[in-house]
């Protein structure tokens, strides 16, 4: 009976505590709990990908493998095929290509005096860069040894930089840009986004460079950082009074219309005192 009566009275001075605090210390904190929580929910199937590779799962070891034989059987057969295959991969969605955009976005930004969201985009593309270059040298996987290759890559397996890459750039270009884009034409974006980043796994794979197992987890370990950069960029638009945005209506709505993007809100103009009143 004692413990219960003690344990209703935490309980009510918690309840106390939460009712006297419910301004911006309080929704800081709420953010900041989603914000970890969201971001672990997207980092837990990184996780999970990581340990079938270091720990050799053998479905995971058999659906590498047998994808990578067959792939490579048609590669054999149709070397133009691979020509086409290599000209993507190394030219229209290589890194660099991907990395040159971001920058062009970059500086269009600065152009446009949007200095968060362009810190925002070169932030999430250099610590996807340097995130993946860490965990690639860390888990240290072999590429696969095929006989009589078609392609060859440096440096270890695990994760695809070419498909972390194409996921990170390209959420960054759309997040970006899809505020200019009429709502009649917002699907052509997406599926050119979609493309992009399925066509670079098909290809790391299809060349013999790469496993399934490496591209997938280049892709989720590319969605965890951009999840991260993002959910603290809406912390900032929430402490600056802007409304929450959805992902189809881009990161920042405001670079649409001719406004400095940077310029607070009416609501956030209002001083404390003002509010309470």
């Amino acid at each position: 009976m004692a413990q219960r009566t003690a344990r209703s009275r935490r309980l009510a001075s918690v309840r106390a505590l939460l009712a006297r605090h419910p301004g911006p210390d309080a929704a800081f904190g709420r953010r900041l709990v989603l914000a970890v929580t969201a971001t672990a929910a997207v980092a837990v199937p990184f996780a999970l990908a990581l340990v079938l590779v270091e720990s050799r799962w053998p479905p995971l070891y058999r659906l590498d493998r047998t994808t990578a034989e067959r792939l490579h059987r048609t590669a054999l057969e149709h070397p133009a095929w691979v020509r086409v295959l290599d000209f993507f991969t190394g030219v229209v969605w290589d890194p660099v290509t991907m990395r040159l955009l971001v920058a062009a976005l970059v500086v269009w930004l600065l152009t446009r005096r949007a200095w968060r969201l362009a810190t925002w985009a070169a932030v999430t593309a250099t610590s996807g860069a340097l995130i993946g270059f860490l965990v690639k040298n860390v888990v240290e996987r072999a590429r696969p040894h095929l006989p009589e290759p078609v392609a060859h890559a440096p440096g270890f397996s695990f994760p695809s930089g070419h498909a972390m890459t194409a996921m990170t750039s390209c959420a960054v270009l759309l997040l970006v840009l899809l505020p200019l884009v009429p709502r009649a034409w917002r699907a052509l974006p997406w599926a050119l986004a979609a493309t992009a980043v399925l066509g670079v796994g098909y290809t790391r794979v299809a060349l013999g460079v790469h496993w399934v197992s490496d591209v997938v987890g280049g892709w989720l370990l590319g969605a965890a950082v951009v999840t991260a950069t993002t959910l603290v960029f809406e912390a900032w638009r929430a402490d600056t009074g802007r409304p929450r945005t959805a992902v189809s209506e881009g990161l920042e709505p405001e670079i649409s219309s001719d406004a400095d993007p940077e310029a607070p809100s009416r609501q956030a103009a209002v001083a404390p005192s003002d509010q309470g009143t």
